[in-house]
């Protein structure tokens, strides 16, 4: 990247460093949730990270404190007007050791303020899109570039591209290219499934994502999945029975009643059981509007 950019980037990062410390629960959400590239699924493991419950940033270590030198001997007058050859050369070693270390961690530094500042302005775009969502409203590059970018345009194709996949894997939400001449996109349910959970008051945030991956942990499980593996891996996914999620909510209601009454699951108690024990199955609904192939390639694309 140009130095020029990445002074602008990194410009950009502290600037808005106040904004990131004060901004909303699901800002921060969105944050992690991008922070998070990579999604683990095997034939082995459901670990589910993308949507891990990151609530706290690590604190940049400090770097300790020589120890003290041990006391000793005032030196001689002689000593003083010319040390020994070899402390001559250990303080110009650890000079330049000094120098070395400083003009490393500047790049560090300013590296890391840029991918501070192009997760900030891809939190943007998303929070951008998904109220265009909501709308059910198109938009245009030219509109996203004088809402979110401003001064900072060189950058839009890359955050565009990494904002359209966050949207897809965490929303499931696809940003499609209506119009070439003027680059206008609409936002679009990447499966085509006709409810995405929001809500009619246009706030609350689309949820096809999570049920797209618990689709597929159904999938992977035999087509049913136990209560306790689908539990399993939402807690891998850091949402927590009767604990609130800025994006998905209370994951029982969603996953236990809305998502069993709209039919995309069936929830249901295991025949034969001792205990009462509940299994998770496809709906109707799901059926009816998704393969398992249309899954399965989706999880596969995008992770």
């Amino acid at each position: 990247m140009p130095l020029l950019e990445m002074s602008e980037l990194c410009n950009l990062g502290e600037d808005r460093q106040e904004h990131r410390e004060n901004e909303d629960p699901l800002e921060a959400e969105l944050f992690w949730a991008m922070e998070e590239d990579e999604l683990s699924i095997s034939s082995s493991s459901s670990s589910l990270s993308v949507f891990s419950d990151i609530s706290e940033e690590v604190a940049a270590a400090e770097t300790p404190s020589p120890p003290p030198s041990p006391p000793g001997a005032c030196p001689s007058p002689e000593a003083l007007e010319a040390p020994p050859l070899s402390e001559t050369q250990g303080v110009g070693s650890s000079s330049q050791d000094e120098e070395q270390q400083s003009t490393t961690a500047a790049p560090e530094d300013a590296e890391s303020s840029r991918k501070q500042a192009a997760h900030l302005m891809m939190a943007e775009l998303v929070k951008f899109l998904l109220e265009k969502y909501r709308a059910k409203e198109p938009t245009t590059q030219a509109e996203m570039l004088s809402s979110v970018f401003m001064e900072h345009q060189d950058h839009f194709p890359e955050i565009f591209s990494r904002a359209s996949r966050c949207l897809q894997r965490v929303f499931a939400v696809d940003v499609k290219e209506v119009d070439a001449s003027n680059h206008s996109y609409v936002l679009v349910n990447s499966l085509g499934l006709t409810y995405d959970g929001v809500a009619s008051d246009g706030h609350s945030m689309p949820k096809n994502g999570l049920l797209v991956l618990l689709l597929f942990v159904i999938l992977k499980e035999g087509e049913c999945a136990s209560e306790e593996k689908v539990w399993k891996v939402l807690s891998d996914m850091g949402l927590h029975d009767g604990v609130e999620h800025s994006i998905f909510g209370e994951p029982r209601e969603l996953i236990t009643k809305v998502w069993v009454e709209e039919q995309y699951l069936e929830y249901r108690q295991v025949a034969a059981s001792d205990c009462a024990r509940y299994e998770f199955l496809w709906g109707p609904r799901a059926h009816a509007e998704t393969t398992k192939l249309t899954v399965l390639e989706f999880v596969q694309n995008q992770y």
